[in-house]
């Protein structure tokens, strides 16, 4: 069982640094890993910001920055493939901290960086044109957001891959999210149903949601809050006894 976080355990707000998940969010992710082989969050945020928010308890996995982080033993773990782009990140990230307008927000997460003009509209031109500029001289690809876009190393690590990686063995594989790098994660499902895995998209979606992602998903939510409740009435049917089926892992 793996969602998102921003859009679907925590409620997108103005500035990014403010967004926290809604209230019992950490304590249901925990009680479906009591009968879940897998739980999971898998963000575009850093992961030491998931473990400060959601706790680094070995039974929830947490994985940020589209797969290029992990919480592993209480320590956060990068990819070592991402290791020769952090100098490119921080280029574009001293370019930005120079060039950007007001209202412009600059995300610092180490190895992206990501520009946000929720609060500021008006701004979402600029950072557009700024963003296609530096990736075009950089190398790094772009991951649209929620008024918002991000610079991430080219490397073969996304959300899809997270997934893969976490789900490996398991018979059955669900993932939750509300935005543009989710789809990644469904396309993962979409693999690992061919391959005999049953496998369930949840869209949380609403206005600024791609509409790929609802026309993708086998079930559509509206906000975290539906979220939180599905997950919450998933981690009480789960504890039931089991009538000879496996989740994961043994579970």
């Amino acid at each position: 069982m793996l969602t998102d976080f921003d859009g679907t355990l925590a409620p997108i707000v103005p500035d990014p640094e403010l967004a926290t998940p809604l209230p019992e969010a950490a304590e249901v992710l925990a009680a479906l890993a009591e009968s879940f082989g897998v739980v999971g969050v898998v963000s575009g945020r850093p992961a030491s910001f998931l473990a400060r928010h959601l706790g680094a308890a070995s039974s929830v996995q947490l994985v940020g920055v589209y797969g290029c982080e992990w919480v592993e033993g209480g320590e956060v773990r990068r990819a070592p493939e991402v290791e020769p782009w952090i100098g490119v990140a921080r280029e574009v990230l001293t370019a930005a901290r120079a060039e950007a307008p007001s209202g412009v927000g600059i995300e610092d997460k180490g190895a992206s960086v990501t520009l946000h003009w929720r609060g500021a509209p008006e701004r979402g031109e600029w950072a557009s044109d700024f963003a296609e500029a530096w990736a075009k001289r950089t190398g790094l690809l772009l991951q649209p957001g929620r008024m918002a876009v991000e610079f991430r190393p080219p490397v073969d690590l996304d959300k899809g891959t997270a997934v893969e990686r976490l789900a490996r063995g398991c018979s059955a594989a669900c993932f939750a999210g509300d935005d543009a790098g989710d789809l990644a994660a469904f396309e993962a499902l979409d693999r690992m149903a061919e391959r005999g895995v049953r496998a369930v998209r949840v869209a949380v979606a609403d206005e600024e949601s791609p509409p790929e992602l609802s026309a993708s998903a086998d079930l559509v939510l509206s906000g975290p809050a539906e979220a939180l409740e599905v997950l919450r009435e998933l981690a009480r049917a789960a504890a039931l006894p089991l009538r000879g089926d496996h989740h994961c892992g043994g579970r």
